[in-house]
C-alpha cells in the first residue's frame, strides 16, 4: 500500500473521531443542530486544515478530496442522534480521544516527510496536525484548550507520536511499522497518563529577584567580602 493511501485513511479516521467528540462537546453545551455542525467540522478537519496551509504543498485536503467534509459531518451527526451516558461517554471520550491523537500525529508527520521536509518540522506538523482541531474547537465554546494542560498529558504524548514516525522512517522501515508502533505506544501511554493524573510540570515558585540575585552575587563571594572585613577590623 502506498504511503499517500495509508495517510489519507488515517487521516480520514482522526476526521471521524474527531468530529465525534466535537459533537460531544456540542452536546454538553446544548447547541442546536448547526452547532453540533460547525463544532464538529471545526473539530474533524481544523488540524489537517492548519497543517496543510503551513506546508503550502497545494490546497488543503480537505477541501480537494471529497470525502473529509462528509466524513467530519458524518461523525457530528452521529453525536447528534446519540446519546451516552456520562458514565459510558468518559470511557469512550477518552479512548477515543487517545487513538485519534496518536492518529493525527502519525499522518501529520507522514505528510511532511513525504513533502521533503526534515525531522523537527515533522514533528512540529504532526503535533499541530493532532492538537489543533481540539484546541480550535475549545475556544469556540469558550475554554482553555486541553493541550495547555489540566488533561494528563496530551501534546507531549502527540510529539512523542510523531517522533517514533520520524525514527522509523529514518530507519527505513515500512511505514506501516512506524504508523502501528507511534499508535500502540501512544494510545498507552495517553491513557495511562489520564488514569494516574501524570502531567507536565506548571510554573515554578521561584521569585525572580532571589533567582537573580544569587547569579549576581552568589553567597561564596559575599561570605568572602565578610571575612575580609573580619580580618581587616582584627
Amino acid at each position: 500500500m502506498r504511503v499517500e493511501t495509508i495517510t489519507t485513511v488515517l487521516d480520514l479516521v482522526g476526521v471521524f473521531i474527531n468530529s465525534l467528540l466535537g459533537g460531544s462537546v456540542a452536546r454538553r453545551r446544548e447547541l442546536d443542530l448547526f452547532g453540533y455542525v460547525v463544532i464538529g467540522v471545526v473539530s474533524g478537519l481544523g488540524g489537517g486544515l492548519i497543517r496543510d496551509v503551513l506546508l503550502q504543498h497545494g490546497p488543503p485536503l480537505a477541501l480537494t478530496n471529497p470525502l473529509y467534509i462528509p466524513i467530519a459531518l458524518a461523525g457530528a451527526g452521529v453525536a447528534f442522534l446519540l446519546k451516552f451516558t456520562e458514565r459510558d461517554w468518559n470511557r469512550l471520550f477518552y479512548v477515543l480521544d487517545a487513538i485519534a491523537l496518536c492518529v493525527w500525529a502519525v499522518a501529520g508527520a507522514q505528510r511532511t516527510l513525504a513533502v521533503g521536509l526534515g525531522w523537527l518540522p515533522a514533528i512540529l506538523l504532526g503535533t499541530t496536525t493532532a492538537v489543533g482541531g481540539g484546541a480550535t474547537r475549545d475556544l469556540l465554546v469558550q475554554r482553555v484548550p486541553a493541550v495547555f494542560g489540566g488533561n494528563g498529558l496530551y501534546a507531549s504524548v502527540a510529539a512523542l507520536v510523531a517522533a517514533l514516525q520520524v525514527i522509523c522512517s529514518a530507519l527505513g522501515a515500512p511505514t506501516v511499522v512506524g504508523t502501528s508502533v507511534g499508535v500502540v505506544v501512544g494510545t498507552a501511554l495517553r491513557l495511562v497518563a489520564y488514569r494516574r493524573g501524570w502531567e507536565l510540570p506548571a510554573g515554578l515558585e521561584w521569585e525572580a529577584r532571589d533567582v537573580i540575585g544569587k547569579a549576581v552575587h552568589p553567597p561564596l563571594r559575599r561570605d568572602r567580602r565578610r571575612n575580609r572585613r573580619r580580618d581587616g577590623d582584627d
